[in-house]
């Protein structure tokens, strides 16, 4: 029904910016709320920020001045700057979405490896 399409992941040095977008399409009235998730080698998925349709934004004290999020309509960007080794997860999306009710959905995950 929903789908969420991550793209921007890669490979980058110490110090060097890399920009996450992931798109929502399918059968969608409203999506009250967009995130992104990361998760480590070895550690729990953790929340890396939040935008409501409001463009109300929340980060994780961890990237607070390095990360912004943003969202273009049914599209929600990530901009990484100063990136840091401990970076370095998989990155995913999140969305509430509204149809006839509200759901959940994650898109696939994107590798952002920060590596000299």
């Amino acid at each position: 029904q929903v789908q969420l399409v991550e793209s921007g992941g890669g490979l980058v040095q110490p110090g060097g910016s890399l920009r996450l977008s992931c798109a929502a399409s399918g059968s969608i009235f409203s999506i009250p709320a967009m995130s992104w998730y990361r998760q480590a080698p070895g550690k729990q998925r953790e929340l890396v920020a939040t935008i409501s349709e409001g463009a109300t934004t929340n980060y994780a004290d961890s990237v607070k001045g390095r990360f912004t999020i943003s969202r273009d309509k049914n599209t929600v960007y990530l901009q990484m700057n100063t990136l840091k080794p401990e970076d370095t997860a998989v990155y995913y999306c999140n969305a509430w979405v509204s149809t006839t009710g509200v759901r959940n959905y994650w898109g696939q995950g994107t590798q952002v490896t920060v590596s000299s």
